[in-house]
Formats: structure tokens, sequence, C-alpha cells
């Protein structure tokens, strides 16, 4: 093969074939009539070498047409005859660097270099290849084609059927079934292999042996520990001074093959057995685990967690740029493709989101301290944003905790929530600081006791006119926005901010949504509490709740429990206008299990969303989505963190919040009732200044005052759009270890791809829920949340062509045959499924 053509089918093409865009860069205009040959019918090729007004143009013209439908052009190579602009201020001002950052770019790296693809190009001639170099750096490319004459090699290449010595090298690395037999035919290619070696990579055969599995064991370990000595940037330990290992002109055909073995999915496993079985043979974990710096590639699997130990060490002192360029280093390591793994990377992410947001928000923060408005303002608009990345954090702890038996992690968690606590301290106290002085809620602001009234009545005006209310407890304004995202799709979706009824718990919340909260709403005392009542009519259970609204609604009422319409479903009757759907699993499972409780959230959006789907098939035309109150996750809190209720005659809300009369020490915040907008039999509304609460050891509380509890979200949805696109021309397929039936961990890794052949047949992105279930059906192992997995709802979203590595999260207690669905999040109708077993070791 000429290095032209070497450099068109292993650099151009593959580049081109997954960005589509690439920008050659090309001072010496050494790939100029390369480049021009490679257009075709599905590819432009724009030469900027004579004209940058017109080429520019071109390129533009192209690019806006490639996406469009029956276009043939699926495929833009712009070559620009000038170096590639380093600097910001460079590419601001190059034409072309829109194109790159739409695409790739070459040359990418030292990677790319001429002298280095030549030395890929012909690896069992970098002696000569770097001679020729020394002499000229700019050499044509009939010189490179000239090394080498004729081929060498003549039974290993009619063996393994392959032409270069690098093929012949992978080959012997990993055979096909078919060559490896043909390696056992006869053993006329050992002479030859040793040859090769030698020649190619500065291997002197050790083994005896005459068969492919010992040449190929000597061969993996030199290789791969070849690697580790080129990127290592401190000497070797004594101890391995003397373990074989590449001259430094084989450098560039070292990495080469090892890349090529991680990235390779047909190859991924055996490379990951060899490289676990090398480590030990070796003891590298025990050699080199004190290093600070062990380079930028992980070939041994000690390295990975190297890395993660210095990226953890680095965010405790609050070092982000070396965390994010960690995590940028090895988002793709082969080793992220064992669950364990990526649980940890994840949980590091998560960390890193978590204390960027919280330093960004605190330094805002002044902008917005003068008054109620501007605090409500800047949490709907931004700080929310941490309350998001807080639960997400919060989520990813859960994922990882029951594996951490080494408590690896803790520091991580302690130093995040440390940070999150002082960030939401500094709000809280603005926030009573304000209450006091504004009371509650603000006028001008949609309060959640007029949510009805303004939002579902009058939609219920016109008769004929259907409307779904959906009333769930606990779900707070972040997780509104993400819910609101990802209903866009089922029809025209708007979100408004409401203000939460005082005291912020469950009873009182869900009468305020009720009609003629806004006007008749009062709490009444009733033995050693208090009844919520609208007018003359108690409304503190669920029954009388419903009565209230069908005494105004008579027939065309009907209402029912949300996760009973998505399981099993029930008729709506033919006369029913409005249907009320309640959801109470959030709160419930952040009552009674806190520390799992953000899995559950996904849970409960994603039958928020099969809901919806069926109203629509219903025949229904809007839906509001409201919620009685917020939460507050107090991960953050010491067990000293409480605050000693003041004397007086306090009626003690969910140890969050005070009814009564009574005197308030330096800690707390006290209004009149009439001012905190509550009507009644109460004269005061008290609580603690802080996010503090009663009682040690809370985790999860509402009840009191804060933004996190009584900024909530309504959400209005017209339903009007189509479904999702069908995947027409594509499909989803599943794949588990290159076929493998059974799993061997609880965090399995699956990989997931839309496949299609042609790009452009979905104009947008598809969303897809993947979930394991039993014989009967029984949801055993979900999307771990993170990274490619949305947090909020547990979706993937890929294009038409992507692939993905997920890690599926398998319940503890399960073992037996499952199904791994790829699943229609809003009908839960499979697209494909894999059938696998567990054989766990313990």
């Amino acid at each position: 093969m000429s290095i032209a053509e070497f450099i068109k089918t292993e650099v151009f093409e593959p580049r081109l074939k997954k960005h589509q865009v690439i920008v050659v860069y090309d001072p010496e205009r050494r790939y100029h009539d390369l480049c021009l040959d490679m257009a075709s019918d599905k590819r432009i090729v724009v030469n900027a070498s004579e004209s940058s007004i017109t080429s520019r143009a071109q390129a533009i013209a192209t690019l806006s047409q490639m996406g469009a439908e029956r276009n043939p052009i699926q495929q833009l190579l712009v070559y620009v005859p000038a170096s590639a602009p380093l600097e910001d201020e460079e590419r601001q001002q190059d034409p072309f660097a829109l194109y790159a950052a739409c695409g790739a770019v070459f040359p990418a790296g030292d990677g790319d270099g001429f002298q280095s693809l030549c030395l890929k190009a012909k690896p069992d001639h970098t002696t000569q290849i770097r001679a020729v170099f020394a002499q000229d750096a700019n050499p044509s490319f009939a010189v490179i084609d000239a090394i080498g004459g004729g081929l060498s090699w003549p039974n290993l290449r009619a063996l393994l059927k392959v032409e270069s010595a690098r093929e012949i090298l992978l080959a012997l690395l990993v055979p096909t079934a078919i060559q490896q037999e043909a390696l056992k035919s006869n053993d006329a290619w050992i002479a030859e292999a040793k040859e090769l070696l030698k020649a190619s990579i500065g291997l002197p055969l050790k083994t005896r042996g005459k068969t492919w599995s010992a040449i190929a064991e000597e061969l993996w370990r030199f290789v791969l520990f070849s690697e580790f000595v080129f990127d290592l940037p401190e000497e070797l330990p004594a101890n391995l001074q003397d373990v074989l290992h590449a001259l430094v002109a084989a450098q560039p055909l070292i990495e080469d093959l090892c890349e090529r073995l991680r990235s390779d999915r047909n190859t991924q496993n055996i490379y990951i057995e060899r490289a676990e079985a090398i480590e030990t043979e070796l003891g590298l974990r025990d050699a080199c685990g004190h290093m600070q710096d062990l380079g930028a590639r992980d070939t041994f699997p000690f390295e990975e967690r190297t890395f993660l130990l210095r990226s953890i060490e680095a965010l405790l002192r609050d070092d982000t740029d070396k965390v994010r360029e960690i995590l940028q280093r090895h988002a793709q390591s082969v080793w992220i493709g064992k669950g364990e793994s990526q649980a940890q990377w994840d949980l590091l992410r998560a960390a890193l989101a978590l204390l960027e947001s919280c330093q960004d928000k605190e330094r805002a923060l002044l902008e917005y301290t003068q008054s109620m408005d501007a605090l409500l303002d800047f949490y709907t608009s931004q700080l929310r944003e941490v309350d998001r990345l807080q639960r997400e954090f919060e989520q990813a702890v859960s994922d990882y905790e029951w594996q951490d038996v080494q408590g690896v992690m803790k520091s991580v968690q302690q130093q995040m929530r440390k940070q999150y606590g002082k960030l939401a301290e500094k709000v809280q106290m603005l926030f009573t600081r304000h209450l006091q002085h504004s009371g509650w809620p603000l006028s001008g602001r949609l309060a959640n006791a007029d949510v009805f009234d303004k939002l579902v009545a009058p939609k219920l005006q016109h008769s004929g006119h259907k409307v779904a209310y959906l009333m769930v407890d606990a779900l707070r304004y972040e997780l509104g926005m993400a819910l609101e995202k990802q209903l866009t799709e089922d029809g025209k979706v708007t979100l408004q901010a409401a203000l939460a009824q005082l005291p912020s718990i469950t009873p009182v919340g869900m009468a305020s949504l009720l009609p003629e909260a806004g006007a008749g709403l009062r709490l009444v005392k009733k033995d050693s509490g208090f009844v919520p009542y609208i007018h003359d009519q108690e409304v503190s259970t669920v029954k009388q709740r419903m009565d209230w609204i069908r005494k105004r609604y008579g027939q065309r009422f009907q209402e029912g429990r949300l996760e009973d319409f998505v399981r099993k479903g029930f008729d709506i009757e033919s006369h029913t206008e409005l249907l009320v759907l309640r959801a109470v699993e959030i709160d419930s499972q952040f009552e009674n299990h806190p520390d799992t409780a953000p899995t559950e959230i996904i849970n409960a959006l994603k039958r928020i969303r099969v809901a919806i789907h069926k109203l629509q098939d219903a025949g229904f035309h809007e839906v509001v989505i409201a919620t009685d109150h917020g939460f507050f996750m107090n991960t953050h809190a010491g067990a000293g963190d409480t605050c000693p209720k003041p004397a007086g005659s306090w009626l003690n809300i969910h140890e969050r919040c005070l009814l009564g009369d009574g005197n308030v020490d330096a800690n707390h915040y006290r209004i009149s009732a009439e001012k905190a907008g509550i009507r009644g039999d109460f004269a005061y509304l008290s609580g603690p200044l802080s996010l503090a609460s009663y009682k040690s050891g809370l985790l999860y509380y509402h009840g009191g005052a804060s933004l996190q509890e009584l900024i909530v979200p309504v959400i209005s949805l017209q339903l009007e759009a189509p479904d999702q696109p069908a995947m027409q021309q594509a499909k989803v397929v599943l794949n588990y270890k290159n076929g493998a039936k059974r799993i061997t961990t609880r965090l399995p890794v699956i990989e997931i791809s839309v496949e299609t052949q042609d790009m452009f047949s979905i104009g947008s992105d598809f969303e897809i829920l993947l979930e394991a279930h039993d014989k009967k059906g029984n949801v055993v192992g979900e999307a771990k949340p993170g990274g490619v997995v949305n947090p909020a709802t547990g979706t993937i979203t890929l294009k038409p062509g992507d692939k993905t590595q997920i890690t599926l999260k398998m319940q503890m207690e399960f073992e037996g045959t499952f199904k791994v669905k790829a699943l229609n999040p809003s009908t839960l109708t499979a697209y494909c499924q894999l059938d696998l077993a567990t054989d766990y070791t313990v």
C-alpha cells in the first residue's frame, strides 16, 4: 500500500465516516492532490488554495445541505494550505475553524505528523524511514513508497491473509479462528515471525515453544509493557529495568497496536484479560503504585485507579482544571467499560460539576441579595442548577457507596457536601431575612393556592375539553425543569414557578391545589394538631380532597392513582373531562428510604411520561402537573447540626416549622400567620433561620421555609405533538461482551447502538430507556444514571449511527435469567431485547 493510499484509507476516510466533516491544514501542500482526489458523489472537497471567499461559500452551502432530506452529500472535506490555528484568538480569525468545530481536524496531534504516519504505514522499516527524515524533513511520497522494495514474510502473509507488517503483528496478537487454524497447520512461519518481531519492534523471542500461544504470550507482554514504558514520565523502578521493551523507533507502531486492541470491541475483552494477567505477572501495582505521574495512557488496570486517586487529590485541593484534564483524558478508557470503574468516575464527574456550580453561583449571588424578588429570580434561573447537581451527586453516591468498601470516595463525599452546605446556608440566611420583611407568598407571583382556579378551571369552561390534573407529591422545582425538557416532544409545554403554601407539608400543600383554595383555605386547630379546611369543608385526607372536587364537577370528574393508571390502567368514562391522577412515590420513598430515594425520582418521572402518552391516546387535550411542596436533601448536616425549639405554645410541624405563639431567639424567624399567607387559628409562624431542623439525622425534609421547599413547578402541556419518530430505517442493537450470555458482575456494561443505512433517515435524536426484566416482567435492573444516562429520567439519547456503553445496575437480591430491553420511554414498547443470565462468583 502506498503512503498516499494509507493516509487516505487509514486516516482521512475513518475520520470522515465518524465526524462527516474534516478540515485538513497543510502548509507544505503535501496532501493537496490526495485531498482533491477524494471527491465523490457523496463527498464534497472544498479547495481553499485559490479563493478563500469562494471556498467559504461552497463550504457553508455544503454544510447546510448535508442534513437535508434526500440530499446525497454525506461528507465534507475542506483543504486549507495553511497551518492549523492553535490559540482561541487564531481560531476566531480562521474562516474555517467553524468546520473543524463541527467535525474533525487534521493534523490532530503528534500522531498525525508525516513521519509518524510513515512509521505506522511501514512499521517494519522504521530504521530506514528515520534515516530518510534525518536527511530531509519533508520527503516526497515517492521516496517513502520506495522504502522496503519487495514483499517480505511470505509464509505469514499467505497464512494470515494480510499484507503489512502491522496487520501481521495484530493477527499474531488476536488471530481470528481461521488464522489460528492456519498457524497450527505448519510451523514454517515461526522463523519469519522471529525475524519480523526483531526487525519491526525489536523483540528477540526467548521462548523455545513452536506454538502460537507461546509466542503470543511473550508478544503481548512485550507490546503492552513497551507502551507503558514509552508513556511513563519517570524512570522505571529498579526491579523492572531488566524487563524487555521496544526501542523508541518502534513507539508509533506499539502505540497504534495497543490503541487498536483497546478500541475495537472485538478485541477489548481479550486486551483486558491479557493486561490484567501481565500486570499481576510483573507486579506492576506494587512496583509503580507509588508514582505520582504515570503519563497519559492507562495501559494496565492499576493505572486507571492511580489516575482516579490523583483526580480525587486534585478535587480536594480545588484544582478543578487538573480534575477536568484527567476526566477528559480517561473518558474513553477501556477500563471504564467495567461497571465498577464507571461508577467511580461517574461519582467524580458529578462531584466536579457540583463543585464548579457551587463556586460559580456563590460568586453570582452577590448580585441578587437586595430583595426577595431578586433572590427568587436567581433561584429559578440559575441557583436551582446547584440543587439538580446536588441530587445527581447524591444519586451517584448511592450507586457507588455499596461497593466502596475501602472508603476511597468518602473524602469526596464529605468535601462536596460541605461545599454545597456552605452555599445553601448562605442562601438560606438571605431567604429567611427577606421572608421576615416581605412575607409569603409574594404579590405578583403565582401562588400554589391559585393554580387550580387560574390554570385548570378556565380550561373546563368549554364542554368536551378533556383536562388531566396530575397532583405529584414532592416534585421540587429543578425536577420540574428536568421533566419539562422530557415532555417537549409530547406537546406544547410551559413551566411556571409557583410559591407553595406554608407550612410546606403534604396535607396543606395538596389542599392548596384544590378549587377555591386561594380564597378559602384555612388551618383549624384540632386535638393536638390542626386540619386544613376550605371554607367549611375539611380537606385533610385524599377522600375529602377528591370529594371537594367532585362536588364542583360531578360526573365530569374522575380520579385515581397515577401508578395504577400506568401499570394496570383503568377505564376512563366517556363523560370524564377532568381526570385527577395522584402520585406520592417521591415523598414516600424519601420519608422511608432517603439513602436510595434519588433512584425513585427516575421511576416517578418515567411514570409521568408514560401516563401522558396514555392520556394522549385517551383523547385528552391538556395536562396540568402541580405539586404540594419541594424538599431539601440534608446530607451535609453533621450529628450536632440541630436547632433547639424556643419556648412557647408552639405546634412542631415536621421538625422544621412552628405554628402558635411564643418568644423566639436569635436563631429563629417569627412572622404573623397572616403575613405568611396562613388563615386560621394560629397567630404566628416560626422556624430556624438556617437549614437546621429540630431533630438530628434527618437526611430529607420539608415543612419549613426555604427555596427548595417553597419554589415549586407548575407544568402545562397541550397534547398536540406526534410521538417520537418511528425507527423506520434504523434499529436499536444491544450487545454484551461480543455475544456472552452470562453476567459475572452486578454492574454489567451493555453496548447499545442505533444502526441505520441512511444517516439522515431520522431528523431528531432518539431516546431509549434501558431496563432488565425477569420472567414475570418485573424490573430487576436499570441503566445507572450519569454520563450519557439522563439522571432525572434514566433515558439515553442517541443519534442514528451512535454507539455507547451503558452500565446496568442489577438489583442486589436478583439472580437468574432475565431480558435486557431497549424501550420507548413514552409507551414502554420494546425496540429490541437481549437474553442473559446471572453467573455471580460471590
